[in-house]
């Protein structure tokens, strides 16, 4: 079972706890590709009863249809839902105004009685879900230190944007123990979950049955490889390695070299637009 839990993690969630009492909303980022799986049940503790702002993250690597329909389900429950890409300009105006609307009414009678109110926000998702980005992006500065892998935010960081909202980032916490293996399985396809801690060739095997269920035609297109739905897995990764050239000395399949091609193409979307629920 996939377990990757360390110590920061338990003193985040302690210190987030703490914290919450001075926020006012809450910016919750979750991943496009997975969006009910980077929910974590932990942060309920942390959140409690105020307002939510979800935002659908590296929504440039999913179907139009799949936002929309994961906004909706959002929006369902209550909660104020936004789509973008951390990566691209604008993205400050979308979060910031969607703050500002939500607040509309307690905004409006502050500033008529000359009240200069600050709205705090703290930033919280899984890791790898984009949040540091998002709050560079917010802060313009680049403040909040990112990267392309879990775990590199490791302390609390306030920004101040708009005049009125501060943002604090947060680093990404994890499930301290998974229930469902699915959820733990499309977390570590997206990078939440620290490669160097997980046995590669198997997480390559369950994202190629995973993808096959979503369109058998994903992996045929994209190596021109030939199989049926009674191929296992772990041939599926030795076909697609033979073709990207992952051989060794005997002729052999490198498949931990192929597992993390697949990997990579995956999670650059150079398998296409792929939604995993």
């Amino acid at each position: 079972m996939i377990n990757w839990f360390p110590g920061h993690m338990t003193k985040t969630l302690r210190i987030m706890q703490s914290d919450s009492k001075l926020c006012d909303c809450f910016v919750y980022v979750v991943d496009a590709r997975c969006p009910l799986s980077c929910i974590n049940p932990e942060f309920v503790k942390v959140v409690k009863d105020k307002p939510i702002l979800f935002v659908l993250n590296k929504a440039d690597l999913v179907e139009k249809k799949d936002i929309e329909r994961f906004k909706a389900h959002f929006v369902s429950l209550g909660h104020s839902c936004v789509a973008l890409n951390a990566t691209m300009s604008g993205t400050s105006k979308i979060i910031v105004n969607e703050i500002k609307k939500i607040f509309k009414d307690r905004l409006d009678k502050n500033k008529e009685r000359g009240v200069n109110f600050i709205l705090r926000a703290m930033v919280l998702g899984i890791p790898n879900s984009g949040k540091s980005t998002i709050v560079n992006n917010l802060c313009g500065k680049g403040r909040a230190v990112t990267g392309n892998k879990a775990g590199v935010t490791r302390t609390k960081q306030w920004v101040k944007v708009d005049g009125n909202i501060e943002f604090m980032d947060t680093p990404g916490v994890l499930l301290p123990n998974f229930e469902d293996e699915s959820q733990a399985y499309k977390l570590a396809f997206i990078g939440s979950i620290k490669d160097e801690v997980l046995n590669i060739i198997d997480i390559a095997n369950h994202l190629i049955s995973a993808l096959n269920e979503i369109d058998e035609t994903i992996l045929k297109t994209k190596y021109n490889v030939d199989f049926n739905s009674e191929t296992l897995d772990i041939d599926i990764l030795s076909m697609i390695g033979k073709k990207r050239g992952c051989v060794i000395k005997g002729g052999e399949i490198d498949t931990e070299r192929a597992s993390k091609i697949l990997l990579t193409d995956f999670r650059s979307a150079k398998l296409g637009k792929i939604c995993l629920e």
